[in-house]
């Protein structure tokens, strides 16, 4: 099969490291154009472009592709037999559906219809689900709404966060994409259409997701702070200050009230929602680095209504 790669992430790198190894013909691969990082700004390729590079395969990478006639042109000069896209950051138009004769095909990291959207890791995760998943799919024009090829379950430990979780969900995605591709092209996969009414929605994260609201259980509040890693992570207001929390479980229930805090046998406990209690251990006071919940103890000294409640 002649293909064409759409991908930006390290978490699609290895469906395309992958698909070399299978030997299919990698005629082309897309990817955003480089992005200043880093504290010194420095212009910087996208893990996609950096691993094609290592492997040897073109790349492109256009600032937009809905009306980029010079891109358009070039992709159906490459008569591709299909086109991959994997985490690419484009809405891909109606013209790059219609092109090649198997369609666009993606790898997502939900079992869908569950988790349509941009970050369906991190709301998996922060929802508390113990089972997740990958799922490849024939794009259509809607929003992760195309039919399922073929889906492969994967289990959230309660260790994981979002972090821990999106390389092994990227393998079985690579793997996954492999086997689709190979049975497309052997006419045993039969697309199913997805169940709209069962659909949820992975949005993409903002800053005040990561607002903890004491209110929620203390199992709710960790699983948001396990879901939301990178960012935005899960922090509240201590004396008026941004207060990280960068480790915390749920445990025994103390009488607390919501955001209420108590030191306990050198331990940091705030008062969640239903009765719950939430255990501090590692925080990070603004403009500070992460120090344990002993260090918080003895250099802050917290009283009981320090904490925002919301």
């Amino acid at each position: 099969m002649k293909l064409v790669f759409c991908g930006t992430p390290q978490f699609a790198v290895p469906s395309l490291e992958k698909l070399a190894a299978a030997g299919f013909e990698l005629q082309l691969v897309v990817t955003q154009p480089d992005r200043p990082q880093g504290r010194g700004m420095e212009m910087t390729a996208s893990r996609v472009k950096q691993a094609a590079v290592r492997l040897g395969l073109p790349v492109v990478q256009p600032e937009t592709i809905k009306k980029n006639e010079e891109f358009q042109q070039k992709l159906a000069a490459l008569q591709p037999d299909a086109i991959i896209v994997v985490g690419y950051g484009r809405i891909v138009p109606t013209w790059m559906l219609q092109l090649p004769p198997y369609g666009n095909i993606n790898v997502h990291a939900s079992l869908l219809p569950k988790y349509r959207g941009a970050a369906p890791i991190q709301w998996a995760v922060a929802s508390g689900e113990t089972v997740t998943g990958v799922t490849t799919m024939r794009i259509d024009e809607g929003l992760d709404t195309g039919d399922v090829l073929l889906q492969r379950e994967i289990g959230i430990l309660p260790e994981d966060n979002a972090l821990t979780i999106a390389p092994r969900l990227a393998q079985s995605g690579a793997c996954l994409l492999v086997e689709t591709l190979r049975g497309v092209e052997q006419g045993s996969i039969h697309p199913v259409s997805q169940d709209n009414a069962q659909a949820t929605l992975a949005r993409i994260l903002k800053k005040e997701d990561g607002q903890i609201d004491f209110k929620r259980t203390a199992v709710e509040i960790c699983n948001r702070l396990r879901g939301f890693q990178p960012w935005p992570g899960a922090y509240t207001q201590f004396r008026g200050r941004n207060l990280k929390l960068v480790a915390a479980r749920a445990t025994e229930p103390a009488g607390l009230t919501p955001g209420e805090l108590r030191i306990g046998n050198e331990s940091l406990l705030a008062g969640c929602g239903e009765g719950t209690t939430l255990e501090l251990l590692q925080v990070q006071p603004e403009g500070r680095k992460p120090i344990s919940a002993r260090e918080f103890i003895a250099g802050y000294r917290p009283g009981p209504q320090d904490l925002a409640a919301s």
